[in-house]
């Protein structure tokens, strides 16, 4: 079973590519709802935000983390989400490992997709066999993110910009570009994609 990452930044429609995939009967692990049900779960990653981003981002009378408080901290300090990442990558790796090992137990399927926003931050990279990037122009990607989400133009840069923030010498072996511009259909191009994976 080969193991394809789908990634690209906030806005890019990685998502829209991980649906097709799934529409597809394929498994897609998605580490952004992964990751939360880990930081829900985990009260070792409770306590670590707590600790290593600060107390106001926990709900003190509930115990759990407080998203909003979590995310303004984040989103606008480079070290907060750098400290973030580094709290629950390590979590969503060996949840990664554990599912993957899983279904190739099954042997039901050839191909196996993984949907991130920080591929190589997570480090994610290292364990795949082929990555998806999907691409999009920066004011596209504004756009959807402010319809989708409500945010201000200036609240969806400053997710972009921390997300660019990372940059990695480190590139995978095997990239494949998507465009999804709005303009070129996203379908015809999964499935040749497929085709070549399979092949």
């Amino acid at each position: 079973m080969k193991v394809i990452a789908i990634t690209g930044g906030i806005g890019s429609g990685k998502s829209i590519v991980a649906r097709c995939v799934k529409a597809m009967d394929y498994p897609v692990y998605d580490c952004d709802s992964r990751a939360k049900a880990l930081m829900d779960s985990s009260p070792a990653i409770i306590e670590a935000i707590g600790r290593e981003i600060g107390s106001h981002c926990i709900d003190a009378c509930r115990g759990t983390i407080d998203r909003t408080a979590l995310a303004s901290t984040v989103f606008s300090d480079a070290d907060a989400l750098a400290r973030l990442n580094a709290i629950v990558h390590g979590a969503v790796r060996a949840d990664i490992k554990e599912q993957m090992e899983r279904l190739r137990s099954a042997g039901l399927r050839s191909l196996a997709f993984i949907e991130t926003a920080i591929l190589y931050q997570s480090e994610i990279d290292r364990m795949v066999d082929a990555v998806w990037e999907v691409t999009a122009p920066r004011a596209i990607r504004i756009e959807r993110v402010m319809s989708r989400n409500g945010l201000t133009a200036g609240e969806v840069e400053a997710r972009i910009d921390s997300q660019d923030t990372y940059k990695s010498d480190r590139r995978h072996h095997s990239v494949n570009y998507i465009v999804n511009d709005g303009f070129m259909p996203i379908l015809p191009a999964v499935v040749q994609l497929i085709r070549e994976a399979e092949g």
